[in-house]
């Protein structure tokens, strides 16, 4: 039997190796929602903003130094939602939570925590993985007096590599002694779940609904192989809302699909791509919310959007090597889906992130890569402009390309974050993607990923 390994105690978040969001960063982000009564983003403040939720981050063995288990739980319980990776190949944590989702609603019991290891994927691990993911559910119930299927369960890291369960089993019991409420612990558990994560990727934002304060708070992961169909990003989401399981989920899917799937880093579609909303139901509203029609609903709507927005954004800022992100806008699409296949196509290129990279205004690599989505536009009516802090550079007008001002061109793309407008002057849809450009550090960072 393995006797339980105490972790150390947790250290401080201002000793963290990863940067923090400093309130600079927030204007360069998703503009705030719109009509929600004193909504206001909480910078440094992270998943257990919502009330009902408590978390941690330890060092429990999987890495040499950085912190490797989180832990999240809420005492009085959460109900749930998910979204998960669409690769044929999924690891083991992945099977067993949609196994968990399915049983929602089938039992009274309501889910208890949350656990994720860092630093191993359990994925590609056959049998073995299965039974290895189990036990890690089974050592966090027992540890917090809940059933295994009250667990979810996720692991980001390296695949096709046995997950060490004597060190991550023996670490966890020590590690719920942590288990708090606060920007340190939020911090804790945010660092807890990064891989090659450069910083903490966290945002909670509050709001008033029927005289009653709703709070959102979220943590998320996620530097190299993104390109989520729904990629190795992880994200948790707690609200202390009450709502029911399926609004939650509608809300979710449709959040995850303007957010998560509209981010690329390098194309690669992880086994392991989960995002996971919890709600405790600790704020209960005069009138419960039973419909997506419902004001109510559409405003814990916007805030979804927003946060998961600004997580999505900084998976894109932190992508591995970058050094420039962009941004895509298509405009006048003939429908929503149209225009958020043109967009991602667009930051999914690699002859765009090389460009990007070169600072080259090679823009015909934009319309070529709309251009084989199969999408029907008409290339003839097509504008393109550049934007970045260094100026605007018209680069195409209703399908004639323009004389490029080489001087301005060359100010534009030097920033660090640029975008794209295209207008296809078709319809009255439109989408935005984020990506980064594809540079030397990131065949380095990869290459010795196991080294």
């Amino acid at each position: 039997m393995t006797h339980p390994i105490t972790p150390p105690a947790p250290a401080s978040p201002s000793t963290s190796p990863f940067a923090t969001l400093s309130p600079s960063l927030l204007g360069q982000m998703a503009p705030l929602p719109k009509g929600l009564a004193s909504f206001t983003p909480l910078l440094h403040q992270g998943v257990t903003a919502a009330q009902g939720f408590v978390a941690t981050g330890v060092h429990v063995g999987i890495k040499r130094k950085r912190l490797d288990l989180a832990l999240l739980h809420a005492p009085k319980g959460f109900t749930a939602a998910a979204c998960f990776t669409q690769n044929t190949v999924k690891a083991a944590p992945i099977a067993w939570c949609q196994q968990v989702l399915k049983q929602q609603g089938a039992t009274p019991q309501r889910f208890g925590a949350l656990v994720v290891n860092s630093g191993n994927a359990n994925a590609c691990t056959g049998a073995q993985g299965v039974e290895d993911n189990a036990a890690m559910a089974n050592a966090t119930a027992d540890a917090l007096n809940l059933h295994p299927e009250q667990v979810w369960v996720a692991s980001t890291g390296v695949i096709g590599v046995p997950l060490p369960t004597a060190t991550i089993v023996g670490g966890i019991p020590g590690a719920t002694a942590h288990l708090s409420q606060g920007p340190a612990a939020d911090a804790l558990a945010a660092e807890a779940i990064g891989t090659t994560d450069t910083f903490i990727k966290q945002m909670a934002c509050q709001f008033k609904l029927h005289g009653h304060t709703v709070t959102l708070g979220g943590m998320a992961k996620g530097s190299g192989m993104i390109h989520p169909n729904m990629a190795t990003m992880l994200a948790f989401i707690t609200t202390d809302l009450a709502l029911p399981p399926e609004l939650l989920q509608a809300a979710l899917s449709e959040v995850t699909t303007s957010t998560y799937n509209q981010i690329s880093v390098d194309g690669d579609t992880s086994t392991n791509d989960m995002v996971l909303l919890m709600s405790s139901g600790a704020v209960q509203l005069p009138q419960p919310i039973t419909s997506e029609q419902s004001e109510a609903y559409q405003a814990f709507c916007q805030a979804l959007l927003w946060l998961n927005t600004v997580l999505a954004q900084r998976i894109v800022q932190d992508g591995e090597g970058a050094s420039k992100t962009l941004t895509v806008h298509v405009q006048g699409a003939q429908s929503l889906a149209q225009a958020r296949n043109l967009s991602k196509a667009v930051i999914g290129s690699n002859l765009v992130k090389t460009a990007l990279f070169g600072e080259q205004p090679n823009w015909g690599r934009m319309l070529s890569a709309m251009g084989a989505t199969g999408e029907a536009f008409d290339p003839q009516q097509v504008s393109l402009t550049l934007r970045s802090e260094g100026g605007t550079l018209p680069l195409m007008q209703a399908g004639q390309p323009l004389v490029i001002d080489a001087s301005l061109a060359a100010t534009v793309l030097k920033a660090a974050r640029i975008e794209a407008q295209v207008h296809l002057y078709q319809g009255p849809h439109q989408a935005t993607a984020w990506g980064c450009d594809l540079t030397p550090g990131y065949v380095a960072i990869n290459a010795n990923y196991l080294t």
